[in-house]
């Protein structure tokens, strides 16, 4: 008995359907590389899973974006809208612009100006130029703003050695009054106590001696 058809229809199983997926992705990739060698064919595969993760096979003979280039030029269909367009070609007059800042940067450097004409170098001289009283003009304003903060700094040094010394002043008077004041107590103490007195008993007669 021969197999029955299967409906072709979404596998509601999410197991059974990655296991179907998995299968039938493994033999599409193998036809794909079967009929790239046996007919010399350039194949390019794409497919995307339903979790979005990718699997591609492409000809080792040729590129998938040479591939999309044979595609657009042989339908002549557009792969891409205006505005990958205008992004294209916005990326070609940065490229451009750059190589044209590079070139000015090294003849500013004085690089590759053998070829220029005497306008040319007139140019960059006063380019030169302008960038050097602009460098000193900002290096004025730093040696001034430097003179401004050791000029604050001093005045606070100041200060504060005067706070110290008037500290230390006052300290000094304290040590002294404290000194004083513990003097005075002594003598105060010394002059308070009386002092006892010794009187010394008369050595009284033997009076049976004299019997």
């Amino acid at each position: 008995m021969g197999r029955g058809k299967i409906e072709i229809k979404r596998i509601e199983n999410a197991s059974n359907r990655q296991v179907t997926y998995s299968k039938r992705k493994n033999g599409i990739i193998k036809k794909a590389k079967e009929i790239t060698v046996l007919c010399d064919a350039q194949v390019s595969l794409v497919i995307f899973a339903s979790s979005g993760r990718m699997h591609e096979y492409c000809s080792p003979s040729t590129t998938v974006v040479d591939l999309l280039d044979k595609y657009h030029k042989q339908s002549g269909q557009r792969l891409w809208d205006a505005k990958h367009e205008n992004l294209s070609k916005e990326i070609d007059r940065i490229k451009k612009e750059n190589d044209s800042m590079q070139i000015e940067l090294r003849h500013l450097k004085g690089e590759d100006i053998s070829s220029l004409h005497h306008t040319e170098l007139m140019a960059i001289e006063e380019a030169l130029d302008a960038g050097l009283a602009a460098v000193r003009k900002k290096q004025m304003e730093y040696h001034s703003m430097l003179e401004q903060n050791e000029k604050m700094l001093d005045e606070e040094f100041k200060r504060l050695q005067f706070v110290l010394q008037q500290q230390e002043m006052a300290m000094g008077e304290n040590a002294m009054e404290m000194e004083n004041a513990y003097h005075q107590q002594r003598v105060r103490d010394y002059n308070s106590q009386v002092p006892f007195a010794f009187r010394v008993q008369p050595i009284q007669p033997n009076l049976q001696e004299r019997m």
